[in-house]
């Protein structure tokens, strides 16, 4: 196995290649981006309504801990190969190519998927105030959108990204300070008053956890979910500048934001709603704007979720993008992938992505109950799946790095608590998969994950046999700026 070489004396870039242009601020909010969407925004009531609100609280709580075993694994091999769509990399490089190749269009397919549902999803909500104009024609034009932005150049869907992700923290940071506020009896902008409920809701017939601890374990299943896209930062390693200053500063500030938007906007809402009605009907963050008086409160969070699910779509996009233009650099797809525009954007590696996202799109309408569902299904596995991917190739990284003679000490960033937060992370990641086989409604990701997962091994074997293509040398494959 290669030794991995210190970024700071790389040999220069080969002149095939991605375009340096993004700094730490960009990175933080593309993870964002990719992280709050709609499950934060419409489906964390029906969390609280699950597992109760203290429930609901130490379920994000396990999330955002869960997050940060897998950013600060994260974070070392980001530095060490700071290359496009490098996911697949680690674990090509440490578990053996096959498992890269897997772990690769398992990303890729979850995006893919993302993309149908989330340009679905804008166009349904847009009818709120466009009733007459067919869903699909938003589709249409909201995928026309994230294709021009990503099209242009990275610092433009770098700087795109960063406003949509401001655009759902500012809503997230209003409801917990209006609802912090309200908390304590204190609504300047309602007409009614309100008496302060502190943490009354907290308290319910049944107990502080209705659910038990069965309820909370559950839920953390969606909660894992709802945090993947944290790992974008690890994909855009390759177009970040200075990636051994850029990466672990935007891997802390993700963590740090992730912990208090989620965890303090769902003890905001817990504390604000009865978890019996907490949901059923209508996006939380509505109800808790309706509570503290904020004017036009469904039209606002209605603008807030449209941008959030764009935000979301275009970070898949990108994502999709550069994990095709990564395997075929990698010899693992059509060469036509690796072309660059004058801008450094994989063009037709874009384009493929974008129409497969459509295709994806289409099944959901004709064939929801087969195709779709398979499709949906296999995303869901694979939002762990390649969690655990990433804190297994740091353990087997760090491992070969001190067995060949290596001093962790000179590493830019290092995984703290080695081998404890690797082994930690993949432990509570296969209970959550695990754990799903005793859910109904996600017992397909199961059912069709695992199979998927071993057809890919197989194919790989059958084209490439078991060492797979040479690799390329790594101080061709992470050149810096």
């Amino acid at each position: 196995m290669n030794r991995p070489s210190d970024p700071s004396t790389t040999q220069p870039a080969p002149q095939r290649q991605l375009r340096r242009a993004m700094s730490a601020r960009h990175l933080v909010m593309i993870a964002l981006g990719g992280v709050i969407g709609s499950g934060l925004f419409l489906s964390s009531g029906y969390t609280i309504h699950q597992a109760g609100p203290l429930g609901a609280v130490l379920a994000y709580l396990l999330g955002a801990f869960v997050v940060w075993l897998v950013m600060v694994c994260l974070g070392e091999l980001a530095v060490v190969y700071p290359v496009s769509g490098s996911i697949h990399i680690y674990a090509a490089r440490t578990m053996g190519p096959a498992t890269g190749f897997v772990t690769a269009w398992l990303y890729w397919l979850c995006w893919v998927v993302a993309l149908g549902s989330e340009f679905t999803a804008s166009g349904i909500l847009m009818q709120r105030w466009f009733p007459n104009v067919d869903v699909w024609v938003w589709c249409l034009v909201f995928a026309g959108i994230l294709f021009t932005l990503n099209a242009i150049s990275a610092r433009v869907f770098g700087e795109t990204e960063f406003w949509f992700a401001a655009i759902k923290v500012i809503a997230i940071l209003a409801l917990i300070v209006l609802g912090t506020m309200a908390i304590f009896g204190f609504t300047p902008l309602s007409t009614s008053p309100h008496e302060a409920v502190l943490l009354s809701n907290f308290e319910t017939p049944d107990g502080l956890l209705p659910a038990g601890l069965g309820g909370v374990l559950i839920t953390s299943l969606a909660v894992f979910y709802a945090f993947s896209g944290a790992e974008l930062v690890g994909v855009a390693a390759g177009e970040t500048k200075d990636p051994g200053r850029n990466i672990p500063r935007a891997l802390r500030s993700t963590v740090l934001r992730l912990l208090v938007l989620f965890v303090c906007s769902i003890t905001v809402i817990a504390a604000l709603l009865p978890y019996e009605q907490a949901g059923l009907s209508s996006s939380p963050f509505v109800d808790v704007f309706e509570y503290v008086g904020v004017p036009y409160a469904a039209d606002i969070m209605n603008f807030v979720v449209i941008t959030a699910l764009l935000s979301v779509g275009n970070s898949g996009l990108y994502s999709c993008a550069r994990m095709l233009f990564s395997l075929a650099e990698e010899g693992y797809a059509p060469r036509a992938f690796t072309r660059l525009t004058r801008r450094g954007i994989p063009m037709i590696a874009l384009l493929v992505s974008l129409a497969i996202g459509l295709v994806s799109l289409i099944s959901s309408v004709i064939a929801a109950e087969t195709v779709y569902l398979v499709l949906v299904s296999i995303a869901g596995f694979a939002a762990v799946a390649v969690w655990m991917s990433i804190v297994a190739a740091q353990f087997f990284h760090r491992r070969a790095f001190v067995r060949g003679g290596g001093d962790v000490a000179t590493l830019v960033y290092r995984t703290p608590f080695y081998p404890v937060v690797p082994i930690l992370a993949f432990v509570l990641l296969t209970a959550s998969i695990v754990a799903i086989a005793f859910d109904p409604e996600q017992a397909p990701a199961l059912y069709f994950g695992i199979p998927f997962v071993g057809l890919c091994y197989l194919y790989f074997w059958w084209r490439y046999g078991r060492k797979g293509v040479a690799p390329r040398p790594l101080d061709e494959e992470a050149p810096v700026a």
